[in-house]
């Protein structure tokens, strides 16, 4: 824990506070445009000094860019592309975020580089994304919430079989390239016989196929039949339902009496 209390040194831009604990560290901050900004703690007035210098002369230099960090930089990568961003594009950001014309960037690290719509910078320049793994999330109200999941792609779905990015590129999670390929609860992205369709399977005791379709629709729509069959034979298991919005009831009520489901399913004991 930290205490509050501050004081200047001979150094600008570098103040000394003290942990609770007794022990000594230094804060680095400047100002930009009337905005004062905070490059973080340091153990010693010589390395919060050189954040100090570093932030000024990056605001200064116009040709230096993200790319130009240094893992040696007294700054961190993340107060980098922050001051970049507002140096370039006069809108400051506590979250690493670069504007471009067409989209924004948020950099995970100088190696991540993600790419997002423009509808999303509000919500980007509020929540930190982090990364374990391959899961990339943000906190929310004290839970972990997947970014994917702005896209209506479920917790465990899987790139390149559940959805895909349109260009190729992964890191790409503008809108108009996210494609989501199955959008269902037991429903997933399956080819058969070289021919695109939709497999839809349920777990009792292990997996059951209960079929494969032509739509996500239409395998959603056999999971359904299939949960009520399950539920008819006696089975005492809860089962998440698909909603399906795009298509009116009698259309539904319509593949739902013609849709064939596995006698693995019909005849279940």
């Amino acid at each position: 824990m930290e205490n509050s209390k501050t004081k200047g040194t001979t150094l600008a831009g570098v103040y000394k506070s003290v942990h609770k604990d007794g022990s000594e560290f230094y804060r680095s901050s400047f100002t930009y445009k009337n905005k004062h900004i905070s490059l973080g703690s340091y153990p010693t007035e010589l390395q919060a000094g050189r954040a100090y210098i570093e932030a000024s002369r990056l605001i200064k230099d116009k040709k230096k860019g993200i790319a130009d960090y240094k893992d040696k930089s007294a700054l961190s990568f993340e107060k980098w592309v922050v001051i970049i961003n507002f140096r370039d594009n006069d809108i400051y950001f506590s979250t690493p975020i670069y504007i471009r014309s067409k989209y924004f960037s948020y950099y995970i690290d100088k190696h991540t580089e993600l790419k997002f719509s423009v509808d999303d910078l509000f919500y980007y320049s509020s929540h930190k994304i982090m990364k374990r793994g391959r899961h990339l999330f943000v906190a929310d109200y004290g839970m972990q919430v997947s970014i994917a999941g702005r896209y209506g792609i479920k917790p465990h779905a899987v790139c390149g079989k559940d959805y895909i990015h349109k260009n190729g590129d992964n890191l790409d999670y503008c809108y108009e390239n996210i494609e989501v390929m199955n959008a269902y609860h037991g429903v997933s992205y399956s080819s058969r016989y070289g021919k695109p369709g939709y497999k839809a399977k349920i777990h009792v005791n292990g997996d059951y196929v209960i079929g494969y379709y032509q739509t996500a629709v239409h395998a959603a729509i056999a999971y359904n039949k299939a949960v009520d069959i399950l539920k008819e034979r006696g089975l005492k298991k809860e089962f998440r339902i698909n909603y399906i919005e795009e298509i009116s009831p009698s259309a539904y009520a319509d593949i739902y009496s013609r849709i064939k489901i596995s006698p693995k399913i019909l005849n279940y004991k």
